[in-house]
This record gives C-alpha cells, structure tokens and sequence, in this order.
C-alpha cells in the first residue's frame, strides 16, 4: 500500500458532518475592537469573556473559510470536503468510525454516514478491527488513495500563497496556537464537561 501524501485541510463539518450547537450559549459574541486593552486588563473577567468570544467567532469564520476552499480543491477529485475528511483521518492508519469521529471533533453518526458512502462508492472499505469484533474499522481504497492524490497540486498550491501571506514563522505559530487551544479546551472539558458548555439561563 502507497504511503499517504496528503494531509486533509483542518475543516470542521460540512453539510453531511455534525458538529452540533455552535454558539447558543454564547454571550456577547460582538466582542471588542483589536487594541482595546491596556495593561493589566487581562485579568479583568468581561475582558477574558470579551477574547473568549472574539475566538470562538474567528474559529467559526476560519470553519467557513476552510469549508468553502475544501469543497473547491476536493471538486477536481470527484469528493466533497466531508469525504476527504474523512477519507484524510484514516490514510495514515485504519479507525472505527467513533476514533474518526473523536479525532475530527464531529459526531460518530455524521461519520456513519459518509463512511457508508465512501465504501459504496469503492473509495474506501471496512476491515476487521483486533481489538473490538463490532467496531470494524474503515480504511481507504486504492481508488480513495488516488481521489486524495489528485487535490495534491491544488493543496501545495494554496499552501504556497498562504505562507507567502503569512510567512513561515507566523504560519507555524498560527498552527501551534491554535493545536495549544485545543488541547486546552480538551482539558478542561474533560475536568469539568458541565462547566466548558453551560446549559440555558434559568426562567
């Protein structure tokens, strides 16, 4: 089996990918203008709220950004972003469908889904999993291998003009930021779930 050559843009879900409530419960998501602090703000709690707020707008605008550019460089290759999604979280290594879902953030059923499709359409296929008989584990085809190669030169491509707009520097510490947030929201989601996503005001 060839060796992957392309990692999957980080997209969040399209139509067919769920990643359920995106900001009902968020507050004052208007947020305030860049250098609108001064020292020592920070540690001021509607400054904090303010930034928390400012992130969570910029991610979902960077999703739609993302989404948008998927859907044009998968095109070419016959996939939709959700496919080369999915198809991206299992070129390195075969997953059940719930380690793609945890992996990518969205829904175990919105990943059915769209492994259903891909291994009817013979870009992908299910293989017995060692470690659990029910959770067969999905893995790409040689046709899904080829779908993936051929966004190759787009993928380069758009890679090239954005650093060339970034820098590699400021690139590189855009990814490390935004891998650092993550794994701090994963931190306290599994500290304190109830706390991380609050549930409607009382009446």
């Amino acid at each position: 089996m060839r060796e992957a050559t392309h990692e999957p843009l980080p997209v969040g879900g399209g139509a067919d990918l769920d990643h359920g409530d995106h900001g009902d419960h968020l507050d004052g998501l208007g947020g305030i203008g860049a250098g609108e602090f001064g020292a020592g703000e920070f540690g001021d709690a509607r400054t904090q709220q303010d930034l928390l707020s400012r992130t969570a707008l910029g991610v979902f605008r960077l999703n739609g950004q993302f989404l948008a550019i998927s859907e044009e460089l998968a095109k070419p290759a016959g996939l939709t972003a959700a496919w080369w999604q999915v198809l991206g979280a299992v070129l390195r290594e075969p997953l059940p469908v719930a380690g793609i879902a945890r992996s990518m953030g969205i829904t175990r059923q919105s990943v059915q889904r769209i492994a259903d499709l891909l291994v009817a359409k013979g870009l992908a296929e299910y293989a017995p999993n060692p470690a659990h008989r029910r959770a067969k584990l999905l893995r790409p085809t040689e046709e899904g291998r080829s779908a993936v190669d051929r966004i190759g030169p787009g993928h380069a491509a758009l890679a090239a003009r954005l650093t060339a707009e970034l820098g590699d520097a400021a690139l590189a510490e855009t990814v490390r930021t935004l891998e650092r947030l993550a794994t701090a929201l994963d931190a306290l989601e599994s500290a304190a779930p109830a706390a991380t996503v609050p549930g409607p005001a009382p009446e």
